[in-house]
Parts: structure tokens; sequence; C-alpha cells
């Protein structure tokens, strides 16, 4: 059951609550500066410029209190997944017709170019960077705050019949639902186990297999994923759950100056990357 709980200590979604830097600034500054930096992971393609990105977004980490180990440790049961798609990308992608691409391996079906191998690398610390970044956020992050904040952002959107209360409710909700996702799916394989079905511990790499045993434990999730939805469903409407009109809020949020440092920076990040991509950097 090992698999099963690495999926419900799950970095992605859960608060770590430290003091830093990172944990007191406001959460709309969060969001904000997480879609820029998003934007620059995906912008960038060059090597110094992907190197300087995950040089920038570890210090980030490590100045939040959190363990790098730990975040990447939740990424271990994709980490077949992950290795065959980089295989792939290794052997199938040549870069086109570019005059720069040059041939490393030839050798029957297996086309190995520096496009390949430049695409396979940039791919990974692009990942990384993806992850860091998401448990960045939500491990600095209440599931309220994060709500607080995506309504604030998303309120605009009321003028024109959009929901956003709702849409930032159902975003957290869905967030904070996958260590409780990993958690159930630890339990069924329990039951299952007990039962006599064998869920023993498989290498990771016997990809065929693992996926067997995971069809069998899809359908009770699914099952109990409603379940709860529907006890989630009476609960908001006992307590006469209404929405975001006219709701209001016991702490109003405002901007720190830190926070408006934290836009700026990654704006400026993002017009650096949009320059260096250009430049071929």
């Amino acid at each position: 059951m090992a698999s099963y709980d690495a999926l419900r200590h799950l970095a992605i979604g859960q608060y770590i609550p430290v003091e830093s830097p990172i944990h007191r600034l406001d959460p709309r500054a969060k969001l904000v500066a997480f879609g820029l930096l998003t934007l620059v992971v995906v912008i960038i393609t060059g090597y110094l410029a992907n190197l300087f990105m995950l040089g920038l977004v570890l210090t980030l980490v490590l100045a939040a209190r959190l363990s790098p180990r730990y975040i990447l440790s939740s990424v271990a049961p994709a980490l077949p997944v992950i290795v065959v798609l980089a295989l792939l990308q290794l052997l199938f992608y040549t870069g086109g017709s570019d005059s720069a691409v040059r041939v490393l391996l030839d050798w029957g079906p297996v086309h190995i170019t520096n496009a390949g191998v430049r695409m396979v690398i940039v791919s990974l610390m692009r990942f990384v960077d993806l992850v860091f970044l998401t448990s960045l956020l939500t491990n600095t992050t209440t599931t309220g705050a994060l709500t607080h904040g995506m309504e604030s952002l998303l309120r605009p959107l009321s003028a024109i019949g959009l929901p956003g209360h709702e849409l930032a409710l159902t975003a957290a909700i869905a967030l904070r639902f996958l260590p409780i996702l990993g958690e159930q799916l630890e339990s069924i394989g329990q039951a299952q186990a007990s039962r006599g079905v064998s869920h023993q511990a498989q290498s990771r790499w016997r990809l065929a297999r693992n996926a067997r045993q995971l069809a069998a434990l899809v359908v009770p999730l699914f099952v109990d994923v409603y379940r709860r939805s529907e006890e989630m469903i009476m609960a908001m409407q006992a307590r006469c759950y209404q929405g975001g009109k006219g709701r209001t809020h016991l702490s109003e949020l405002r901007f720190a100056k830190m926070d408006y440092v934290a836009l700026i920076a990654s704006a400026l990040l993002l017009v650096g990357a949009i320059a260096a991509q250009r430049m071929g950097i």
C-alpha cells in the first residue's frame, strides 16, 4: 500500500503552517504571480533561461521553508510515465528541418538528435518548475485564503454574468479533495486486500500490471466521490448556502509592500523571458 500512502500524503494541495515571507503574501498576489511565473516557464525554451528559472523557483521554495525533497517525493508514483514520455521525445523528436539539428545516434530505428536531447532536458526542467510552483502556492496558502483570493480576482466577471464566487469555491474544493481521494484510494485498496484481492507492491515500472490493478479501484473510488459530493450538497443546503450574492468576509484582503514587489518582479521576469526567447537564450 506504499503507493496509496504516497497519494494520501500528496504535497500538492496541503497547507504547511510555517512562518515565511511567502506565507505572509496576499493570496491575490500569490495567484497572479503564480500565473505570471507559469507563463514564464511555458515561454522559455533555452538551457540557460530554464536553468535560471529552476534556480529561482528553488530559491523561492527554500525561502518559504519548504522541503524540495518532500515536494518531489509526491511525483515518485508518476516517475515511470515521465520516463516513458522522455524516451519518446528523445527517440522521435527530430527538430524539423532546422539546419542546427545534428544527428547524435543513428542505429536502425533509433534516431537521436541534439534537438531531441534539448527537448527532454527542457521538458524535465519545466516539469520540475511547475511542480515547485504549484506546491509553493498550495503549501503556503490555506484553502480559505485561496478561495477568498480567487473570488476577489474573479469578482469583475460577475458584471458579465459569470459566478466568480462559485468558480473560486469549485476550484478550492477540487484542490482540497486531492489528499482526501488519495486517502480513500488507500482505504479501498486495504479493504479489497482484506477480502483476498492481491495488491502486493509491484515495481512501479511494471506499467501494464499496475494499470490493471488500479482499474479495479477506480469504480469504488468514483462511487465514493459521488457519495461525498452528495453529502457536501446536503450540508450546504442545510446551512442555506446561497452562493456569493451579498456575501461578506470576516477579514478584508489588503495589499502590502511585499505584495507589490512580488507582482512587479513577476511581471519583469515575464518581460525578460519574452526578450530572452527572442534572443534565443
